[in-house]
């Protein structure tokens, strides 16, 4: 029989198991990482029954997921490679060139598993943890760093983590370019094109001067030499194409062309305002923006029967036009010798799951991966990525991949990504047999205080799509400390005066603050318009950063100001067709971005440390369920 301390202690263990899954599993990944593992057993070996084919599992809709590659395995980690780790890490803190990682840190950094999910809150140290990881597993458990790869998101980010990790790398005396192993996605498909797709030129690189292929979300309005390439492919398909010329005309509402037409047909260049769209385009530069999100969604337009689209006329209409001009578009990027990163990406995932031929050095360095901001990723990136290693698991070789993020902070919907596929992972990177991947979280954040994380909680409660976490804060609070203070009936115009002036009074009030954080305000907004309006009359000498709050991801400031009415989403019956049409997501795009601008408020609030203002016109969308929690406040001026 079981004592009474060891029955107590039994009931406890499955009570937190239960009620708090994540910490149980990085409690266990911690023990895991300190002890030697036991060898696994040999298991009989069954006789196969039938012509049983690894045809995979099934997913939650009952269609057959990919059949796993991923071994179930633990990596095989030393207890001097443990002890050596924590001994220089220990130096690296006592240098001052990294802080003391935590318990949760710790069990990311030495992780056994082959397939890890790390769910990392806003603040929650995973850029330096990550960093970790990588000198831990090159510098300790010896892995080939040709055949090592951390991917983030922008060459910005990707600036910031080759730093981080060359000053450790050069404090651990290993002799690595940090550069040859940190790239975005774009570079590294790019860098795998030239093996495969015969060093292409890009079309998003037009007019752009630099070497290596950045991330587009990172980029504006389209440059004037794609902008001409674009407009030439329009023209081509209207003159050449009779029922494009159509299409055209019914989208602009204009009478039915003159057919034949006399000379050469010129293309109209009136401007198409699209249903769920914030302003009207020239129709090419709107077909090339839907075509755009199509391919991120993985649709090949090539192979899409228009028919069959459970949408209106008008939505039929326009994917018709998306499919016609798509194919003038890249008859002419090939006859000029360029292809598009989409091209790119769907090319090579087609080739690599047909190719039996000896990995490359370029694919051989994504074998393994450690991925970061994984939420903020797109079908098509899952489809290249499983791709990528299928291959190398079918050449042999030894794989591997961490995806780091927050689907909390996932706020690219409208560029196809989705936290449905950080949240599915193991639907998409399935292991073999009856394993799943490690799931562990870094939930205590160092940046904020708790009233502000408590606020940011809230907005998120009616997002119908989330991963369940509570984090914790590490900041402890001073006076006049304080979560999201509401200003309703705020309009910029007439109350801008009284902005400035307190934008002015928070910089004061930083400037008294002990350990205050460099950047004493943080303006943010979903639109540059009103940023741009405040900049105009902002005292430059301020401490003041005024960024869009999808710019300001990572960024943080002891205040954040927030200027947004959350007006409601206009809904887009043509990108819920293409949705629905690409299989990867359970709810339609609309119910998407409802979910994508409480998940942006939350990221807003987040960036602040201590304070947090947030000015509107009335409460509604994400700071109504604030509004219900605390006193109203007006806006003065």
């Amino acid at each position: 029989m079981l004592s009474a301390v060891a029955r107590y202690k039994q009931l406890l263990s499955s009570a937190l198991a239960r009620y708090f899954p994540h910490t149980t599993a990085y409690l266990r990944a911690e023990r895991e990482a300190a002890q030697p593992r036991k060898p696994a057993r040999k298991q009989s070996k069954k006789k196969s029954t039938g012509n049983k084919k690894a045809s995979g599992r099934k997913t939650d809709s009952g269609k057959p997921g990919p059949a796993g590659i991923y071994p179930g395995t633990r990596l095989k980690v030393e207890d001097a490679q443990v002890q050596a780790m924590r001994e220089r890490v220990a130096q690296a803190v006592n240098a001052r060139l990294i802080g003391a990682p935590s318990d949760e840190q710790w069990a990311m950094i030495l992780c056994r598993a082959p397939l890890a999910r790390i769910f990392a809150g806003a603040g929650s140290g995973k850029s330096s943890t990550l960093v970790l990881r990588v000198v831990f597993l090159l510098c300790h458990l010896e892995v080939d760093p040709k055949r090592l790869t951390v991917i983030s998101f922008t060459n910005a980010s990707c600036s910031e983590l080759r730093e981080r990790l060359q000053r450790l790398l050069d404090f651990w005396h290993y002799p690595h370019n940090a550069h040859q192993c940190v790239r975005t996605f774009h570079a590294a498909m790019a860098t795998l094109a030239k093996e495969h797709l015969g060093n292409p030129r890009w079309f998003e690189q037009l007019d752009d001067p630099s070497d290596e292929p950045d991330n587009p979300l990172t980029g504006g309005r389209l440059r004037p030499a794609q902008q001409r390439l674009l407009k030439q492919a329009y023209q081509n398909a209207y003159a050449e194409d009779a029922r494009f010329r159509v299409l055209t005309h019914r989208l602009l509402k204009l009478p039915a062309p003159e057919e034949p037409p006399q000379g050469k047909a010129k293309a109209p260049l009136d401007a198409c305002k699209l249903p769920g769209e914030f302003t009207a385009l020239p129709l090419f530069e709107l077909l090339h923006g839907q075509i755009d999100f199509a391919e991120s969604l993985g649709i090949r337009l090539d192979r899409l029967d228009v028919k069959t689209l459970g949408c209106a006329a008008r939505e039929r209409d326009f994917i018709e036009a998306m499919q016609r001009f798509h194919q003038h578009f890249n008859n002419l990027l090939k006859h000029q010798g360029l292809i598009s990163f989409n091209g790119a990406f769907a090319q090579l995932s087609e080739r690599l799951s047909s190719d039996d031929g000896k990995p490359g050095p370029a694919l051989l360095a994504l074998s393994h991966l450690l991925i970061d901001e994984f939420q903020d990723i797109s079908p098509q990136i899952v489809l290249w990525l499983q791709a990528v290693h299928r291959r190398l698991h079918a050449a042999g070789e030894r794989i591997s991949l961490m995806a780091i993020g927050d689907d909390w902070q996932s706020i690219y919907s409208w560029r196809g990504s989705s936290p449905e596929l950080f949240i599915d992972f193991d639907r998409h990177f399935p292991s073999r047999g009856r394993s799943k991947s490690t799931t562990l979280l870094l939930g205590t954040n160092y940046r904020s205080i708790e009233p502000v994380i408590r606020d940011g909680e809230k907005v998120l409660a009616e997002v119908q799509n989330k991963q369940a976490k509570t984090c914790v804060a590490a900041k402890a609070m001073q006076p006049g400390d304080h979560g999201v203070k509401l200003i309703q009936r705020f309009d910029l115009a007439s109350g801008l005066p009284a902005l400035l002036k307190e934008i002015t009074a928070q910089c004061q009030h930083v400037s008294q603050r002990a350990n205050a954080d460099r950047t004493a305000v943080l303006l943010l907004s979903r639109r540059n318009e009103p940023l741009q309006q405040v900049r105009a009359q902002l005292d430059k000498a301020l401490p003041v950063r005024a960024m869009t709050i999808h710019r300001a991801k990572g960024l943080q400031a002891e205040v954040a100001i927030i200027l947004d009415d959350c007006l409601p989403v206009e809904k887009h019956p043509l990108r819920n067709a293409l949705y629905a049409q690409c299989g990867f997501f359970a709810g339609s795009y609309d119910q998407a971005m409802q979910d994508e601008a409480r998940r942006l408020a939350y990221v807003a609030i987040t960036r602040g440390v201590s304070r947090v203002l947030w000015y509107t016109r009335k409460a509604q969308g994400a700071t109504q369920c604030l509004a219900a929690s605390r006193p109203i406040a007006q806006a003065s001026g």
